[in-house]
């Protein structure tokens, strides 16, 4: 009988660290920043589109004719640097969203007008992620400096 509580103990004692090894190495939800979806921000989700490259961050919403209210554009950035932003052949006026490296909100450019250009608007601190949202948005949802932004996979 006490052979049998031993073996039985021991044979649980395998299981749990199995069951754990398993646990441990699961791959971990790839966090790059091409896989960024959403971003929520001031309590909203916002369907993003992904501007990684040069070129793609040059275009940005240039030559649109719309954006909804829950879609924007997330600019990434290698490196936080100084990136001021235009409003070179844009369609409509749009909120611009300044984020540091921790993905903390540093500066708000609302209302930004393409009748404007060439006026470029940018804060005096670095940042790595820039947002651009519908006119409003920050308004609307009380956005803030300080305010933290999640990404969402």
């Amino acid at each position: 009988m006490k052979n049998q509580n031993i073996q039985s103990s021991f044979i649980i004692v395998i299981i749990f660290f199995i069951i754990g090894f398993f646990l441990i190495n699961q791959p971990v939800k790839n966090l790059a920043p091409e896989n960024i979806k959403y971003v929520k921000i001031a309590g909203q989700n916002i369907k993003i589109e992904l501007a990684l490259t040069e070129e793609t961050q040059a275009q940005g919403l240039s030559g649109r004719l719309l954006l909804k209210e829950d879609e924007g554009m997330l600019f990434v950035f290698e490196r936080p640097g100084n990136y001021s932003f235009w409003m070179k052949d844009m369609n409509f006026p749009i909120d611009i969203i300044w984020l540091d490296e921790y993905k903390k909100v540093i500066y708000i450019k609302k209302d930004a007008r393409p009748e404007l250009f060439p006026e470029s608007y940018g804060p005096e601190t670095n940042s790595k992620y820039v947002l651009e949202v519908v006119s409003g948005f920050s308004e609307k949802n009380n956005l803030q400096v300080g305010d933290r932004v999640e990404f969402e996979y």
